[in-house]
């Protein structure tokens, strides 16, 4: 069984921002593996279908980005889903737009929502894949809660299309390949 997170926040006002990236990655992938994203519960949205015969259950928490750990773990512990089987896709401004990251622990680098996660799991040994949304060049929460400019917008859809890529390549072979071929 495995859970991937994407982080956003809820509501059409947020809909595309740059903070909203997990969300966008989630909904292609949910798509493509025909998974719908629409029962509530633990906090958020959650969909639960079968790709290449595993268990996948997607998550869209919708406590608001700073509180994404507390669905993450309501979801988590009602399943038993281990650690290791946890991936969770967001943005990252240390990222120029269009690349993406996969990373197999470490620290929040200072997004809240993942800080939340590694709070409420007790544990930084959670898979990634980041998402670029590049730096800000005014104030960083108008800058992640606005939409990117046409030109980003095309760099950001294609990096969208490889995160939801390597999702499928993940459950395809395993995390490990994905990086190789992402990073």
């Amino acid at each position: 069984m495995k859970l991937f997170v994407g982080l956003g926040n809820p509501g059409k006002k947020y809909e595309h921002t740059r903070h909203n990236m997990g969300f966008d990655a989630i909904d292609l992938f949910s798509e493509i593996a025909q998974i719908d994203i629409d029962k509530e519960s633990f906090k958020g949205l959650v969909g639960r279908g079968k790709v290449f015969d595993q268990d996948v259950f997607l998550l869209k928490p919708q406590t608001y980005m700073n509180l994404s750990g507390e669905s993450v773990r309501e979801i988590v512990s009602y399943f038993k889903i281990p650690i290791e089987d946890i991936y969770v896709i967001y943005d990252d401004m240390a990222l120029a737009p269009g690349k993406i990251r996969l990373r197999p622990s470490g620290s929040s680098g200072g997004h809240k929502g993942m800080q939340n996660i590694i709070e409420q799991l007790g544990t930084d040994k959670i898979k990634r894949i980041r998402i670029g949304i590049g730096e800000p060049t005014y104030d960083t929460i108008d800058y992640v809660l606005s939409k990117p400019s046409k030109e980003e917008r095309v760099l950001i859809d294609e990096a969208i299309v490889s995160a939801s890529n390597a999702i499928k390549d993940i459950l395809k072979d395993n995390f490990d390949k994905a990086m190789t071929k992402y990073n």
